[in-house]
């Protein structure tokens, strides 16, 4: 690779870290190509772009991109994972694939911003329910929280109302 090369592909990588709601790095060592294009197909499917790459250009392309922290969790052969969406996608993307092939692929870690996920984070990522269900959830619990405030809030007047019925009948009666 020539030097002009090397910095459009930093270039490039660069723009992909900045774009890229998630990152997560994998090494593939002892995947072989037939796993590595299936796991490919698997991932464009769901709008997930995956990368082999050099560790140095990655390195550079994380400092040109303001994301230093990638470097500390690229060791050894590597490709990362881009997510450009809901960030629980291509952690639960990778995770499945590994478990339902059984394969060698191992995650190094992920990048989220700034914050640095280890291993364990992005599996526990990968649980999460899908973001419009944690959204519902929410919704639910404060629909919950506002119900109960107006109930309270209608006791009060309910009770003034009992009281007033109750009187008139007792001036009616009498």
């Amino acid at each position: 690779m020539h030097l002009e090369e090397k910095k459009q592909a930093v270039s490039e990588l660069a723009e992909k870290l900045e774009r890229s709601s998630i990152v997560i790095t994998t090494s593939y060592r002892g995947i072989t190509v037939a796993e590595m294009t299936e796991l490919r197909r698997k991932l464009r499917q769901q709008e997930i772009e995956y990368r082999v790459i050099k560790n140095t250009l990655a390195g550079f392309a994380a400092e040109q991109a303001g994301k230093e922290g990638l470097s500390s969790i690229i060791e050894g052969p590597t490709a990362l994972a881009f997510g450009y969406g809901d960030m629980v996608v291509p952690a639960r993307a990778l995770t499945d694939y590994i478990r339902s092939a059984k394969s060698q692929l191992r995650i190094n870690g992920g990048l989220v911003e700034q914050r640095v996920l280890s291993a364990a984070e992005v599996a526990t990522l990968a649980t999460l329910p899908p973001k419009e269900v944690l959204i519902a959830r929410l919704l639910i619990g404060m629909q919950g929280s506002i119900l109960g405030l107006v109930n309270v809030l209608n006791a009060n007047l309910t009770g003034l109302i009992n009281v007033l019925v109750a009187r008139r009948n007792q001036l009616e009666g009498g």
